[in-house]
Order: structure tokens, then sequence, then C-alpha cells
């Protein structure tokens, strides 16, 4: 009987793969607009991206290598990024040319048209107009294939170009015999230290024709940090060249033996077919019903995108390049890269969850083996590279997701170990996040963003002490997923930025700023996701949450502060282009109005994904933007990755039949109800039994001037208007003094510049310790400032740059101010002649931010504030191009010279030049403490 039901999950597992779901992916979707998809060969999850590229600037909308406003191809590379908002990849570029050979890739490149080009899943072709080349693409895991057809008769030609987008560290060509090579590329960009090998079979012998190198050239040999290569042969005309390119993250060997298992074919049409069949394999996990052509190429090209990462990043033995750069073997499970976590964890890994569980244990074995090896879990992991991009730690959620699902594979208690060591570091703000339960921009730039975050993170990490029976880790834990409650404003229902104790202000809650991550207030005051209960409490209940969620779609769709290219697809400020507003939506689920999440799902479902290049509202960002769509349109949606549930909507096509690991299947309908939909592949999972856990107790505000004249008024508040508050006070005259906390009664004055310090208490738990200090004005000096300061960075205003308290190295606190495309100057009014000796400015320098040093500084000195003579000028010795974040005291002593006025001037660097990323920009100048003695 079992036999009989092998054989029988077998024909029909034959069945569904011999559909052709690979006939409705369009590769093109996502490679206009802001999309940065790519549209060349690949196979799931594979090594090898082998893809077109027509953009080698580093442009955000190049950021894959491909855009399709483009027209022009500058060759062929094997590793491609989809839809990142950085640029990186385009590894082992190739290119035919035919004729004399030129290693200019303004030469090598070519003109092409879109009418010439096709792509389909798992191929992809061109023709090349300058030549009139015909290219055809396509790939196995680790080995990609190249067929090209040269139309007219002479000399062909293959370059080779190691320099190729980003920067070529290390490059070695070897000469293994005339139809192979062998190839070393190590390189920098967002990955700072990439390894690729590959190993080249042309099929045809070539030979060496023209060469750019600047290390060894040897007969067999030629290395170097600039290195290309053309090799040639003369042609018929309509002759093909064929070319096989295996990769390896390991070296040689690997490269080898990856080209042994999968390169030994000759037949180009078998391996298209067989790339098509690994991809019906994938794609046919979920089989939707449609009379529509163009929703199920939208459906299909987004589980497409959803299968091109994570890569496999081993060697068919096994053989893997770890964090720490050194070379492991694994055997049981396939060791990944490129993890774009903090988008990923939304949608992409919950759809993960359902229907390829064994892979998902695989990327949680990887997370574990990154975390064994380099230290700590991946944030967004590329090429064995920690690119420290974006925030949180929310391979945890992956992790406690899988656990809460009963996926097994990995070692509960290991992950639980690096999930905790993640929690427990103190960087990115983590310190001050473990000591007073949430950061403030004191702390830490994006500090709302990372506060919420880590709360949902904290939260994810009780979920896995819970299963294992950890009682004080689970306690702990969800006492910290409450840290959201310190940066809730009762009054206004957003979460907002604390500085200095206080609620920054102005605030205003379309502003996007350096408080939050790539959004604004409106993206991250829904952010709950671990406690939505509590969320609709703190508003006061399902109908004011209804009302606030009603509010972010009915606001006004535009943005202050900053402009910020990934908030698109806006609905008001909902952002479906951007990943913090993904769950919204479905929170109507929350307060008893299903019909509304239908309403704005199926808006965003008909008008944000489209089959046409520019189908995607925002970056695909790894699969997170189709995840999106897949989960929504069969009428699910994770609003808490790591709860074994969905939040449910109306599903969007006809019929959904979902196969499942475990051989049974699911089948959804726009009737299917929204109980079976809530546990869809997890009916049977049992329920863990929760431990108590204290509810914590929100930090009270201390507001005052924080600079003031002679005297300030001080009032502290409590964010639940029943907790009692504690304060104590500390100035210059307590310094040999026991002080205690006292019973806060009401505001008080202060005269000394002093630090206050507060707590509250409710029902015996008390919050962490608010600290606040506030300045006594050293001087009473005026300034006044002819230049125009960007809004964001004015630092609470012009007397910032004379107060006495200076800014530190993260500019993104908030306290420099900073000029774009302008020169600084100020004017500063002593109240009466003074006599001058020293006088300084200080200012900060970020190269990748645009903030350049000012090329000199001059100061001016005047008693009627009118007739200046200059005093000195500075000329500035550092290099723009030195990457090193740092501030320099452009300083200067004098003679004793009597005055009332002195000017600071500063002149700007001007536009960026051609080396700089940012290019004909306009640089900052940052300044802040302008000192006079």
């Amino acid at each position: 009987m079992k036999k009989s039901l092998a054989v029988l999950s077998l024909f029909i597992a034959q069945i569904i793969y011999s559909q052709n779901y690979a006939q409705y992916v369009n590769p093109f979707i996502g490679t206009g607009g802001h999309g940065h998809t790519f549209p060349g060969a690949t196979v799931p999850f594979g090594m090898v991206q082998l893809s077109p590229d027509t953009r080698i600037d580093g442009s955000w909308d190049g950021c894959s290598g491909y855009h399709y406003s483009d027209s022009v191809i500058y060759g062929f590379s094997h590793t491609h990024l989809n839809g990142t908002g950085v640029s990186d990849y385009g590894d082992i570029m190739l290119i035919p040319t035919m004729g004399n050979p030129s290693l200019n890739n303004k030469d090598y490149s070519s003109k092409f048209s879109h009418k010439n080009e096709k792509a389909a899943a798992g191929f992809y072709s061109v023709k090349l107009d300058k030549n009139n080349i015909d290219v055809r693409l396509t790939t196995t895991q680790r080995v990609g294939y190249h067929e090209y057809t040269f139309n007219n008769s002479g000399k062909a030609n293959i370059i080779l170009d190691l320099n190729h987008r980003d920067k070529l560290l290390e490059g070695e060509v070897k000469i293994i015999d005339d139809k192979t090579i062998e190839v070393f590329r190590r390189s920098e960009a967002w990955a700072v230290n990439q390894y690729v090998y590959a190993r080249i079979e042309f099929s045809k012998p070539m030979k060496i024709s023209k060469k750019e190198v600047n290390g060894k050239q040897e007969d067999q040999l030629f290395t170097g940090t600039k290195l290309a290569l053309a090799f040639s042969a003369d042609v018929k005309k309509g002759e093909k060249i064929n070319v096989k390119v295996a990769l390896s993250p390991t070296g040689y060997e690997g490269a080898g033996k990856n080209m042994l298992s999968e390169g030994k074919s000759s037949d180009f049409e078998a391996i298209k077919k067989q790339a098509e069949t690994d991809w019906n394999k994938e794609l046919s996990k979920i089989e939707v019903k449609s009379d529509d052509k163009g929703k199920l190429s939208v459906f299909y090209t987004a589980m497409y995108h959803v299968f091109t990462q994570p890569n496999i990043n081993m060697d068919v033995d096994g053989k893997y390049r770890g964090r720490d750069n050194k070379l492991y073997t694994v055997k049981d499970f396939g060791y990944y890269t490129v993890f774009s976590l903090w988008d990923t964890f939304r949608g992409a890994h919950p759809l993960m969850t359902l229907i390829d569980r064994k892979r998902t244990a695989d990327f949680i074995n990887t997370f574990i083996k990154q975390y064994e090896q380099g230290g700590k879990l991946p944030v967004w992991e590329l090429a064995s590279n920690e690119t420290e991009c974006m925030i949180g730690y929310h391979a945890v959620s992956v992790i406690a997701d899988a656990m809460a699902k009963g996926i097994k594979g990995f070692d509960y208690e290991k992950a639980f170990e690096a999930s905790k060591n993640s929690a427990m570091l103190d960087i990115f703000g983590l310190n001050a996040y473990k000591q007073n339960n949430y950061i403030s921009i004191d702390d830490e730039h994006e500090s709302v963003s990372k506060t919420v975050e880590y709360a949902y993170d904290d939260w994810c990490i009780a979920q896995m002490a819970k299963i294992l029976g950890k009682k004080e880790d689970y306690q702990y834990f969800m006492k910290r997923s409450q840290n959201w409650k310190n940066l809730y404003n009762p009054k206004t229902g957003f979460m907002q930025p604390r500085k200095n104790g206080n609620w920054l202000e102005p605030f205003d809650p379309r502003e996007v700023n350096n408080n939050y991550t790539e959004g604004n207030s409106w993206h991250y005051s829904y952010s709950v996701q671990q406690d939505i209960p509590g969320l609709i409490s703190a508003h006061g209940g399902k109908e004011k949450f209804e009302q606030f969620i009603d509010a972010i779609f009915a606001a006004s769709d535009k943005t202050t502060g900053r402009e910020q290219v990934d908030i698109t697809g806006l609905m008001g400020q909902y952002a479906q282009g951007n990943e913090p507003s993904h769950h919204i939506a479905y929170l109507y689920n929350y307060v008893d109005k299903p019909e509304k999440t239908d309403a704005k799902i199926r808006y965003i479902l008909d008008h944000f994904y489209k089959n046409t290049p520019d189908g995607l509202i925002g970056n695909e960002d790894c699969g997170q933007m189709s995840a999106w769509y897949i989960l929504s349109s069969m009428g699910i949606y994770s609003v808490t990755p790591g709860l074994p549930e969905w939040q449910t909507t109306t599903p969007y096509f006809d019929e959904v039949t979902i196969h499942l690991e475990d051989g049974s299947t699911r089948v959804i309908n726009k009737n299917t109800g929204k109980a079976e939909l809530k546990k869809l592949g997890f009916e049977n999972i049992p329920q863990t039994k929760d431990f108590k856990y204290t509810q914590q107790t929100a930090s009270p505000v201390i507001s005052s001037d924080r600079i003031f004249d002679f005297s300030a008024k001080v009032e502290i508040t409590p964010l639940n208007p029943e907790d009692k508050v504690y304060y104590m006070t500390l100035d210059e005259s307590d310094a040999n003094k026991r002080k205690t906390f006292s019973t806060y009664k009401g505001p008080f004055t202060i005269s000394k510049t002093t630090q206050v310090q507060a707590f509250a208490e409710r029902k015996g738990e008390k919050s962490s310790v608010t600290t606040a200090l506030f300045n006594r004005r050293p001087n009473y000096w005026d300034i006044s400032i002819s230049s125009t300061p960007t809004p964001q960075y004015a630092a609470g205003g012009k007397l910032a740059l004379i107060d006495g308290i200076r800014g530190d190295v993260n500019w993104r606190k908030g306290e420099w101010h900073g000029y774009q495309g302008q020169d600084f100057e100020a004017v500063i009014d002593l109240k009466s002649p003074q006599q001058i000796t020293k006088l300084s400015s200080t200012y900060l320098q970020d190269s990748r931010s645009w903030i350049l040093m000012p090329k000199k500084v001059e100061y001016y000195a005047s008693i009627n504030n009118k007739d200046f003579i200059l005093l000195k000028t500075i000329d500035n010795t550092i290099d723009p191009k030195d990457e090193k974040v740092q501030t320099k005291d452009f300083e200067t002593e004098i003679l004793p010279t009597e005055a009332q006025y002195i000017k600071v001037k500063a002149y700007y660097f001007g536009k960026l030049p051609e080396w700089h990323q940012g290019a004909g920009g306009e640089a900052y100048i940052f300044i802040d403490e302008i000192s006079v003695k």
C-alpha cells in the first residue's frame, strides 16, 4: 500500500511539474520604473544570474545592472541582485564583438533594441546591433551557458573585463589551454570583500589578441587590479561560439567541480529546457486559475521573483566560504547567500514556510553557521559579507516563525542561542535600548524605527523561549517587546522621537528624517505587529484605532523633509512601494472591519502590480514586493511572523491550489471561509502555553528649554496619567551630595545647568529612568546666519552653533547645521567689544553622504558690523575621497584684536566630482560649534 501511494504521489507530481507555468513568467516586469529587477537567465535559488548589463555607473535605478529605458549593453555578467536599493554584483563579464578588439567599454558595448530582445524563465536572448551578433543565455545552478551567433564572417572576439561595474581589488586569469581559462575576481562594492572564481570553456580554440594588465604578465598568467583580455578566432558567417562559465565562491577546484557536475552538456537547448523544467517544479507549487492572462503573468512572475533568491552559495561538494572568510564543508543542508531580511521577514519568508519548509530549514542552518563563524546572525548578508544594511535583527523572525510552525531540520537550542546573542549586543543603539527601554535621538539615528523593530524581534525571541520552556528568557524578552510604549505619544497617537528626555518638537508625522528608516512616523506608528491589541488599547479602543487606520489612507500623499526615493505607491501616507506599510491594510481585521481590508487590498492588487516593465510600484527587494502580492492574492498575509496563522482577505483569483511538501493540497476560492484561511497550512500546530510576564511602565517625559538664559521651568509628564512620578536634580552645587528621588508634585524652576532624572511607577513596576540636561547659556551672544540650512539639518535653531554643546561624529542625531550647494556665512555679535585671541569652527565630513569639508574657512572681525577685516584663512587638508566619517576644528590663534562682531565664512566644496557616486550633485557643509576666545 505504501509503495502504491508513493508511486501515485510521484505520478501526480510529474503531472503537476509538466504543466507549463513558466510560460506566464515575464522577467521584464520590474526592469523599468524603480523595480530594480534584471531580465537575464537564472534557475530557482541559483548561484548564477546571467544577465545583460546596461548600467555600469552604480546609479540607484541601475542596482541590478539593467534598466529597461536603456539602449546600450556593456556585457553579460554572471551575478545580479533582484530589486535591491544598493548596487553590487556584475561579476565575470563577457561580451562578443567583431573586428579589431578594444578593451574600452565605450567600444565593446553595443546598442540593442527591445524588439530583438526576449526573456523567459531560465532564458534570455538579444541581438547586439553594432556587430550583428545574436546572443542567447541560459543556466544551471552554478554554470552559465552562452551561445553567440556571428552573422558576419571575420574576426570574432570575446571580451573579458574584470573591471566591470565594481572596484577590482584583486584579479587573476590563468590560461589552461586554448579553450579553457580560470578567473579569480575579488571586488569591493556593497559587499566589501567578495570572492568569485570561475572556469570558462570556449567551444573552439581562442587566442589572446589584446590585453590590459597592471600586474603580472606571463604566458599563462595575468594578475592585477586593472585586468581585461580579448580572446579571438576567425568565424564564418552564421558560425556559433558557445561559452560555459562555472562559478565558485571557494576556489578554482570548486569551479572545476561545478563545471564537471553541471557543465558537461554542449546542448544549449537541453540546458534551456531543463531550466524551464526547474522553474515549473517551483512555480507549480501554487496553481491559480484566471481568464486574465495578464494577471497570470503578474502572479507567476511574482513567484519567479521570490524564488530568484536567496542563492545557493556552495559548490556541488558542499564547500562554501564562511563569514570569517574561511572555507567549510556541509553535507546535510544547502548554504545560501543574499538575505535581505528587513524586507523578506514580512512576507517572503512566511510564504516559504508554507510551500518550502525544507529550504526554510536550510536558510536557518545558514544563519546558524554565520553566527558561529561571524559572531552574529545575518542582518543583510551578501556573498559572505555582512553589509549591516537596514535595521533590526530580523533573522530571529524567520527562526521564530519556523519554530512556531513546527518546521524541523535545524537545532532549536543553537538557533535560540544565536538569536539571544543578537539581542544582547551593544551596537546600533541596543545598549541604550536595553538600559532605557527605548532609543532616543541622543543615542542613535533612526531611533524610532530601531526601537519598534527591536521590540518586535524581542517578541520573536520570547516565542522561541516559550517553545523551549525557557520561562525567564520568555519573561525578559516579553517585557522588552513592550519598549514601543516609550515612544508612543498618547496625545497624538504617533510613534515619536525623543530627545533630551522630551518629545522632539516640532513634530510632523509626514516628515521623512533621520529618526526613521526609509519612512516617517505614519509608516512606523502601526509597527507593533507583536501586540496589535495593545496598540488598539493605547489608542483608546477599536473605534479610535479604526479612525487612525482610516487616517493614513485619507492623509495628503505629500511627504515633507528629506526626499526618499523608496517611498512610492502612496495611498495617502500608506506606501505600498516600501515594506513598513505592507501589513497596515490588514489591521482593519483587528477592529472588526474586514470589508475595509478587502477594499484596500483589492485596490493595491489591481493598481500597483502590472504586466509591464514598470509593473512594480517600488523596489522588488529580493522578493518581498512580490511575496506580498502572492499571499494577498491567495487571501492571506502574515501580519505577525512568529504566529502560526494568517490575517485574511477575500482571495483574488477564482481558484488557487497549493501543493504542500507532505503531498497534501489546499484549494482556495472566493468562498473559502476566513477561519480556514487563517490556519491555512498550519491546521495541526499545537498551542504552547504562555507564561505570565510583567507589563512595562513607560518612561515619563521631561520638558524644559534645553538652553536658557537665567531660569527655566521644568515639567515632568507620565505617559500614563495613573503613574506616579519620582525625580531628582543634579547641578554643580551637588558635586559632593548624595541625592535621592523625590515624589514629583508639579513644575519647578532651575537657574543653573541642571541634570534632571525621573521615573514612573505603576502597581509597583518602575519604568526606566529618563535623563535630561538643561544648560544655562555659556554666553549671551547672538548670531545671524546669511546662509539657509536644509530644514532637517537645522539643529533646533541658530543658537545651536554657539551653545557650547558639540555634536558627535554621528551627524544623524541632529546636532549639526547642514547647508547644501552654498557657502556658509554667519556673524556673531559678542554684544560688546572684546579682546579676541583664538577662533575656531568645527566641520564634519562623510563623503559617502555628500558631506565634505569646506575648501577653506575665513575669519573676519569688525567693531561696527559694517567694516570687516580678514584675520585668517585656513585651508582644508582632508582628502574629499577619504570616506572616514570625521570632524575637524578649523582653529587659529591670532594677535589680540578688539572686535564686537566676528564673521565666519566657509566655502563649500562645490559639485561632487566624477569619482563620487553622486557625481554632479551639490555637496553639503556641516558645521556645529563656533568658538571665540
